[in-house]
This record gives structure tokens, sequence and C-alpha cells, in this order.
């Protein structure tokens, strides 16, 4: 995750520069592959293999196992990086290794839901298919940049962004934020009831299918766009309103809690600002819009904050410590928040959008690198608490 930001704020601060740099494919279509597709399955990879057995009343999963697909997933990424500015070819190979690590772990997932006897399992069937479905976009984008069908990599982009990353974060956050927020603030019950991971899923599948279609009728007739608008605008309110009955206000003195409580109710933003989005486009008969802003805050706004605030926890608890975020981490969160509303200015002012964009870059990276650097030097050290790891 800080190697990709890294390459990508070098890019964006070379374009403001106006240092040419060879590519081999579109430059947003090499940033979409491994932004979606780069770090989050291997985020994905660690609490499936922790957690997941115990939600399936499974033996815990021996991570030798892992070693190998992990590895072909981090050279194949590693590699991708420098292969889209030398041969598309070369790219297609460094995504096949990932592809096949990813496949080999999706495998092993789902010979663990199979197995399991659990009463419910409702979140791991739900991430076991969202799995599968990013596996199969993983190997689109290999096949589409054999054969340079860019088209079709962009439809797996979104396939794998709307139908496999964002349906695993929404599952875990529909069983674990409610758990968690209950376990710290008494006055809230764990309030999760089915139809709302129901609603989480079909906001996501219905911004899927409007994403797709997009690419392939432009511009939608005034009735879709309606019907986006309709949809969106009560979807937002709802999770917003979710956001807050789930214990947003209460958990701000817990700072770990308020961190993904920060990132759940990105979701809600980024559908409020998809709903004006698609507003704006049918007043001015797709003149105007409000570009990339939705996509980032879904990205970055709930994704890497959920993400940050997940991670943050779990390495402070394998290693031993206390589960807080101290003032350091706190900074980093904040700074990364800075990133993601300097990103959503930067689409929609687009007068200073380049250098905006570039300025997020930089904020991001830096508190994406400083972080990584900081739990990063954790591992694979012994736990502070004595406890075997």
């Amino acid at each position: 995750m800080a190697a990709s930001a890294l390459w990508w704020a070098a890019v964006l601060v070379a374009r403001v520069a106006s240092v040419d740099i060879e590519w081999v494919m579109p430059p947003s279509i090499a940033h979409s592959v491994l932004m979606t597709f780069g770090s989050m399955p291997l985020f994905f990879l660690g609490f499936l293999f922790t957690a997941g057995p115990k939600w399936l009343g499974q033996s815990p999963v021996n991570p030798v196992v892992l070693v190998r697909p992990v590895l072909l997933t981090v050279v194949g990424w590693l590699f991708y990086v420098p292969s889209v500015h030398v041969h598309v070819l070369a790219a297609s190979v460094c995504v096949a290794f990932a592809a096949v690590g990813w496949t080999v772990t999706t495998a092993r997932f789902v010979a663990l839901v199979r197995s399991s006897r659990a009463k419910d399992r409702v979140h791991a069937k739900l991430v076991m298919v969202a799995c599968v479905v990013g596996t199969v976009a993983l190997w689109g984008v290999v096949f589409g940049l054999l054969f340079e069908a860019f088209a079709l990599i962009r439809i797996c982009v979104l396939v794998g962004l709307w139908g496999f990353v964002a349906v695993v974060y929404l599952s875990v956050a529909h069983r674990m934020i409610p758990f968690f927020t209950a376990n710290v603030v008494p006055m809230l019950t764990a309030w999760r009831p089915t139809w709302l991971l129901g609603l989480f899923v079909s906001a996501l599948l219905f911004e899927l299918a409007f994403a797709v279609l997009e690419l392939v009728v432009w511009p939608l007739p005034r009735t879709l766009r309606a019907c986006q608008v309709v949809i969106e605008a009560p979807a937002a309110l709802a999770l917003l309103v979710i956001a807050v009955r789930w214990g947003l206000m209460h958990s701000r003195r817990e700072r770990l809690l308020a961190m993904l409580h920060v990132g759940f109710a990105w979701f809600g933003v980024t559908m409020a600002l998809q709903a004006a989005s698609h507003a704006l486009m049918l007043l001015t008969d797709g003149g105007r819009s409000l570009g990339l802003a939705p996509t980032h805050a879904l990205t970055m706004g709930f994704m890497g904050a959920t993400l940050m605030a997940m991670a943050s926890r779990v390495s402070a608890g394998h290693s031993g410590r206390a589960l807080v975020a101290d003032d350091f981490v706190w900074r980093l969160f904040w700074l990364q928040q800075l990133a993601v509303m300097l990103r959503i200015v930067a689409a929609i002012w687009l007068d200073f959008a380049v250098s905006l964009t570039a300025i997020a870059s930089l904020v991001w990276a830096t508190s994406t690198v400083l972080w990584g650097v900081r739990y990063g030097l954790w591992y694979g050290r012994p736990r502070l608490d004595g406890r075997p790891d």
C-alpha cells in the first residue's frame, strides 16, 4: 500500500513538473488496477484466515500454507509497477502472478466455508462469493492486458471495486462495527439486522450495474439518470442515519473506534456525492458532474480509513499492546482524511485539479508510509505481553 502510494505520488508530481513518463497503457488503467486489486486482497487475507475460522467454528489455519500465494501476490504487484512503463505483456504476466496467488487463497477460503457447520455463515458466505467475483475480475484484467482490451479492464476494475472489495468491506463492517462499539459503549447494543446487510449489498450492486452501463451507453437516458438520483439520495440518508445509530457520535472518545466509524461514515458520503453528481448530470444533460469525487470518497475515504483503523487495531492486539491509537497514529489518520478531502476538492475544482491532485497524493503517501513503517516495525517480533504468537 505504501509502495503504491509512493509510485502514484511520483507520477502526479512528475505531471505537474511537466516530466514525460513512458506508459504502455492509459495511466488511469494502470492506477485503477493496482489500487483496486493490489493491497486490498492482502488486507483481506489477514482477517479471512484469523477471524474467518472463528466465525465458522473451524480450527486455526496454519499460516505456512499461505506463504506461497502471498509471495506470488506481492511479487506480482511489485513488478507490475515498473512493467506499466515498459511493456504491456510484462504487466499481464505480473498480474497473472497476483491472480494465481489470490486464486489459491480464495480456494482455501471457499473450502473453509463449505466445510463449516456453524449456524451463522451469512457474512462468511457473502465474503466468499465476493472473493470469487474478485478472482474472476482479476483474471479478466490479465486477459485484458494480454490483448490490450482496455474496455474489458475498465469493466473488470468496476466489478472488482463494487462487486468484490466493497462487498467484503461492508460485510465485515456489518458484523464487526456494532460488536466493537457495544463492547466499548455499554449504552449501545450490537444492532445488525440481516436486512441491513441486504441494503448494503443492494446499494453496491446498483452502483455496479450503472457504472458498467455508463461504459456501454453514453449518455444515459434521462429516465435512468433520474432513477439513479431517486435511489441514491435516500440511500445516502439511510446510511448516514445508520452511521449515527451505530455510534458515530459516541465513539469520539475512543480513537480506534472513532477511526472505524469515520471510515463507515464515508460510505454514506459516497452515496450522497453519487446522488449529487448524477443530479447535476441530469440538470445539465451530462455537461457537468462531480467527476471522480464519489469514487475517491469510497476508496480513499471509506476503504482507506477503515483499513487504517482495523489494521492498527489488529497490529496492537497481536503484538501484545493496548488497543489504543496514540497521538502519532491519530495525527496520521487525520492527515489521511485531509488527503481524501483534497482529492475530492480536486475532482470538483477543475481549474486546480492537477496541482490539488498531486498535493493530495503527497499527503496520502506521507500518511500511508509513516503508518506502514510504524506498524511494520512491530511485525516479526515477540509480543510485549509475553504470550505466544
